[in-house]
């Protein structure tokens, strides 16, 4: 048993209020449970009750034992004078406030219906499984399900706002140099994102501003400080490119990154990090403003049209600087655009419409809805599961509920979860 159990039936009143009674044979009787309190302090906070036709007006502590009040040291502790009552799941000592009164004690497990525990059992104890409601979740009410799934996306939101506003603090809410990075970390993917990240943050976004109308300089600055510009290759191309770039690190006093910090290894050619900076940088070329354009638009065409780059003629024919390689546009491809709305485009509106107090949801949802679902073996085995995703915005409330909830045992805050002991 757990205490969190505990507040979970304290906070929906899952017991027989009926014949409530204190472990002295007072009559109980819940007319409001309270508030459920996060911070330090008592369980439930101004909680209403009659406890033999008397009212009483303040907050309820709950624990696993009597004796917990005094191994948790609340005897000692001025925020527990105004407890009216004690919620135990086991009596075994009597509890008395700071005037020697007994304090009032109701020992739940005498009131708890057995579906209700076998409900949490079933949840909680048994076996390892992948979720602890697989065997249920394909059975749940579509309407519950998808409103836990919105509640769930802007969850995700909320949690990729933290790194966004660390960002945003750090460049001084510039959101230009915020979009960079992000979309700098994205265009690396899984394997190379922190790699990449580290690579936008190598240098002031001032420089950029500075270069971004020249392709070749542009080149030159990615390139160089991510540490591809360090070795003796016969390509007039590189040369040039060494050459501009000892220009700019000269000038501007750079320190490049450690070119193993990007990996190549098991990757697609097209993942390979030296294709992903070439179309970074075709990108910065073509699109001026591109925070302000990214904020203005909000039809997925246009954002396919605005982010569709291809690189130049050199990698073209190149995966590396090294090898030449059979001719091809290396454009940024749909699913590719659509992970960079999903990931970068979506979590930076949401935090700027949050910024100006005015979250346009519906917005957001129209456009996370457009975009295809992932695929992945969280969304896989969802689906082995009898949950099938039509868009993006089903798939990101699937990855937040596995990590947040159903990995940590999250069942009493999960609607789902809370559905199915209530049952």
């Amino acid at each position: 048993m757990k205490e969190e159990f505990l507040h979970f039936l304290w906070q929906y009143k899952l017991f027989n209020k009926a014949n409530l009674t204190s472990v002295n044979g007072g009559v109980v009787e819940v007319l409001n449970s309270g508030s459920y309190n996060t911070n330090s302090g008592p369980d439930f906070l101004n909680s209403k009750l009659k406890i033999d036709d008397q009212l009483w007006i303040g907050n309820v502590e709950i624990h696993i034992k009597s004796s917990d009040w005094y191994a948790h040291h609340h005897e000692k502790d001025k925020n527990y004078d105004a407890v009216i009552l004690h919620i135990v799941w086991e009596h075994d000592t009597n509890v008395f406030m700071k005037n020697n009164h007994p304090l009032p004690t109701v020992e739940l497990q005498r009131f708890v219906q057995e579906d209700v525990l076998a409900n949490y059992r079933k949840l909680f104890l048994k076996g390892q499984r992948w979720i602890p409601c697989e065997k249920e979740i394909g059975e749940i009410n579509s309407f519950l399900l998808n409103n836990w799934l919105e509640r769930l996306y802007f969850e995700r939101l909320e949690n990729k706002s933290v790194v966004i506003k660390e960002l945003l603090q750090k460049s001084k809410n510039d959101y230009e140099v915020v979009l960079f990075q992000l979309l700098a970390k994205n265009f690396g993917l899984k394997v190379n994102g922190a790699a990449f990240l580290e690579l936008a943050q190598s240098f002031d976004f001032s420089v950029l501003r500075k270069v971004r109308f020249d392709e070749e300089q542009l080149s030159a600055l990615l390139f160089g400080q991510a540490g591809f510009l360090a070795d003796e290759i016969e390509d007039s191309y590189y040369q040039q490119l060494q050459k501009e770039y000892a220009y700019i690190q000269h000038k501007q006093k750079l320190q490049p990154i450690a070119k193993h910090t990007f990996q190549f290894f098991r990757m697609r050619p097209s993942n390979f990090p030296t294709i992903r900076i070439a179309q970074l940088v075709a990108l910065y070329v073509k699109c001026q403003n591109l925070f302000s354009r990214l904020i203005d638009i909000s039809r997925l065409e246009e954002f396919y049209n605005l982010l569709s780059v291809e690189v130049n003629d050199f990698w073209k024919t190149h995966y590396t600087f090294e090898t030449e390689s059979k001719k091809s546009t290396k454009k940024l491809t749909k699913p590719f655009i659509d992970l960079l709305i999903i990931n970068t485009v979506i979590p930076l509106k949401f935090v700027y419409e949050q910024g100006k107090g005015d979250i346009n949801e519906e917005s957001l949802l129209y456009l996370i809805q457009q975009l295809k679902p992932e695929s992945n073996s969280i969304v896989s085995k969802f689906s082995e599961l009898k949950i099938k995703t039509d868009n993006a915005f089903q798939t990101q409330a699937l990855l937040e509920l596995k990590n947040n909830y159903c990995a940590k045992k999250r069942c009493l805050q999960c609607a789902i979860g809370n559905y199915l002991i209530k049952l």
